[in-house]
């Protein structure tokens, strides 16, 4: 891992930009979620209407403790038992930590701490968890690949993190920890 471009994509985080990056199985596209200018790029890039709302993505249990608070204890079990990991969760945010161009028309948002080495250390060197949707235009295959990145969007997305996927053959499940029912497979 290249720590100068990953002190790179992360300024470009910061200042409002959008960036791609390898996760465990496709190509992302991330960018700050607490900027609304940055999400609303990022939907644009894909044109994906914002009421579908965004998965976030996280280093550590840590950086989204704030969301992990209204959950029972049987829940944390279950979250800490698939994290880190290619598990994505729907958690409730009774309190609105998230803000709604993130969330959607939802009351909850998706969650993911990944165990990928290159998002562990973005969200690491980020300070928190970050937007993660899969690199491409809404109703495309994901990119598989750089190239694939670069095809969808030129020069449109403001940095691209180098790295290699984490090898699963399809992107993450996604299920709500209310009650364990599978999303999308």
């Amino acid at each position: 891992m290249n720590a100068w471009r990953l002190k790179q994509a992360v300024r470009c985080l910061r200042q409002g930009g959008v960036i791609a990056y390898p996760t465990e199985a496709v190509w992302g596209l991330g960018c700050d979620p607490y900027n609304q200018d940055a999400v609303r790029k990022l939907l644009a890039l894909k044109r994906r209407p914002e009421h579908k709302g965004l998965i976030l993505v996280a280093a550590s249990e840590a950086q989204i403790a704030s969301l992990l608070e209204p959950l029972s204890e049987t829940q944390r079990r279950v979250l800490q038992t698939s994290w880190p990991g290619p598990n994505t969760w729907i958690l409730p945010d009774p309190n609105n930590l998230i803000p709604t161009w993130v969330k959607g028309r939802f009351s909850e948002v998706a969650v993911r701490v990944s165990a990928h080495p290159l998002v562990r250390a973005l969200c690491s060197e980020y300070g928190g968890p970050i937007v993660s949707t899969s690199a491409n235009r809404s109703n495309a295959s994901p990119a598989k690949t750089k190239f694939n990145v670069s095809a969808y969007f030129g020069c449109e997305v403001d940095f691209i993190l180098d790295g290699e996927l984490g090898g699963l053959s399809r992107p993450t499940a996604i299920r709500k920890i209310s009650d364990m029912h599978t999303v999308r497979v």
